[in-house]
């Protein structure tokens, strides 16, 4: 049974926005990857993107579970997630570019850079 548009969390409609906003500024670091170094530009792209969005859904999953009750409780919820949050970059961070030899360092960062600022500009826009 699926839960109508009202009664879904504002975390869910929350998440679903920063990571649109994030994936489409990877898409349009790839654009900008892909003319400046083929293939491996978008693909390094997307990977440096993917890095951020991947993080935020680990994110908004630890705190939709947590279910605090008192404000001590949602510090601590918030303070667990925001450091899964922060081993998932890192472990990511290390598993591509140890992995990808190909990659374009570049475009990497520079997506990755863009979907760290999105992810702060999108929470500012209303539904």
């Amino acid at each position: 049974m699926s839960r109508s548009a009202s009664t879904r969390s504002p975390l869910a409609h929350s998440a679903v926005r920063v990571a649109g906003w994030q994936l489409l500024a990877s898409a349009v670091v790839a654009i900008g990857g892909g003319w400046w170094a083929g293939w491996q530009g978008v693909l390094s792209s997307f990977l440096g993107g993917i890095v951020n969005v991947s993080a935020g859904i680990v994110f908004a999953m630890l705190v939709r579970l947590g279910r605090p009750e008192t404000a001590a409780e949602t510090i601590r919820t918030m303070l667990r997630a925001e450091a899964a949050r922060i081993a998932v970059i890192v472990l990511q961070l290390g598993l591509v570019l140890t992995t990808y030899r190909e990659m374009v360092h570049a475009a990497f960062f520079a997506a990755f850079v863009a979907t760290v600022l999105v992810s702060q500009a999108a929470i500012l826009i209303r539904d």
